[in-house]
């Protein structure tokens, strides 16, 4: 996993013509399938849940990264499990007993992952740092896709990559939100391993080119 991953958000698919989308992610040049579940509750807006996710599931050849963005996740990590979800990143501000719930996580077989909303320090992860397999900075408040990019986001990502190589951890760092062909590159260089890209290649005319020029940009 040392190459730098696309992950196409499907939460900026064509509903209608989902299974469409998610083989023409399977067919590109990208790594991952992002898939979002909210809530209502832990943010202001609702995406889908599990029926959705098996669907996705039935169709997908390569890796479901899924992010919840629910209150409580530790009742649904074994669902999701069987689901099929090859990473589960669950939030910070969610989880009361974080090292708990990223142990449930990996004893269902899963990789854990671990967001952080824009507010959110990443000094709050140094203490656990080793025990998560990816880091996933919002780089937009979570609850909506099509936002604007956080400029931020640039010096909490440095700031991360520096405690994992402090701790020799292998975790990767996942940039979601506003990723574009306008900031992929920069982002790379800063430290980030996975980018989340949703609007920016589903409302592209072409999605597979689009998927084509950001991991061009990465491996420029």
């Amino acid at each position: 996993m040392n190459s730098v991953k696309i992950a196409p958000s499907l939460l900026a698919a064509d509903f209608g013509n989902l299974q469409r989308d998610v083989e023409m992610v399977n067919n590109s040049g990208a790594h991952w399938h992002h898939i979002d579940v909210m809530d209502g509750v832990f943010v202001p807006n609702i995406s889908y849940g599990m029926p959705v996710v098996q669907a996705i599931a039935k169709h997908a050849t390569k890796p479901l990264d899924v992010h919840l963005m629910i209150v409580d996740p530790d009742r649904y990590i074994s669902t999701f499990a069987e689901l099929g979800a090859d990473i589960l990143t669950v939030h910070y501000e969610a989880c009361p007993h974080l090292h708990r719930t990223l142990q449930k996580i990996k004893s269902e077989g899963m990789k854990a992952g671990v967001a952080i909303n824009p507010h959110t320090p990443v000094s709050v992860l140094s203490s656990i740092i080793q025990d998560v397999d990816l880091v996933c900075l919002m780089s937009v408040n979570p609850g909506y896709g099509g936002q604007k990019f956080i400029p931020h986001t640039f010096e909490k990502l440095r700031e991360l990559k520096a405690m994992i190589v402090k701790a020799e951890s292998g975790t990767l760092i996942e940039i979601d939100g506003g990723v574009g062909t306008g900031n992929a590159a920069e982002l790379v260089e800063a430290g980030a391993d996975v980018l989340v890209a949703g609007s920016s290649v589903f409302r592209a005319e072409d999605p597979v080119q689009a998927i084509a020029a950001l991991n061009g940009l990465v491996k420029a």
